[in-house]
C-alpha cells in the first residue's frame, strides 16, 4: 500500500493570507493545480481551492482586492507523508474535500488530491 510519501505533490503553490484571492488563483493556473496552501511564516494557516475562489467570484466581490484570508478554509485537517493512501482518500471522502495539505512535522512538504490518490489506485 503506498503512503502519501509517495503520491503526494512537492511543488506546492503558497500564498500569505494577505495575498489577494485574484493572484492566489493565478498562482493555482500557472501551476495547473486546485490549491493554494496559505503560509503564515513556514507554517500552515489555511488551504484556498478553487471551490473557494469560484464560492467568492460568486459573491460579487473584486477578487483583486479580496484576501485569502476571507475566503480559505483555515486550520484545515492534514496528514502526514507516511499516512497510508486509503486513509487519506477515506478522510478526503468523509470530509467533503479534494485536497488535503501534507506535514511533517509542523511544515508542509506537499499537498495530495483525491486526483493523486485514484491515480495511485489505477495503477495498482
Amino acid at each position: 500500500m503506498a503512503s502519501l510519501r509517495d503520491l503526494m505533490n512537492t511543488t506546492v503553490v503558497t500564498a500569505e493570507p494577505g495575498t489577494t484571492v485574484a493572484e492566489a488563483a493565478a498562482g493555482m493556473v500557472r501551476a495547473r493545480t486546485g490549491s493554494v496552501i496559505v503560509l503564515q511564516g513556514r507554517f500552515l494557516a489555511g488551504i484556498l481551492t478553487e471551490r473557494d475562489v469560484l464560492r467568492a467570484a460568486a459573491s460579487g466581490e473584486d477578487l483583486t482586492v479580496s484576501l485569502v484570508s476571507a475566503w480559505m478554509s483555515a486550520d484545515p485537517q492534514a496528514a502526514s507523508p507516511d499516512m497510508s493512501a486509503d486513509e487519506a482518500a477515506q478522510i478526503m471522502l468523509m470530509n467533503g474535500f479534494r485536497h488535503l495539505p501534507v506535514l511533517d512535522g509542523r511544515e508542509v512538504c506537499g499537498v495530495v488530491s483525491i486526483r493523486d490518490l485514484f491515480a495511485a489506485n489505477i495503477r495498482r
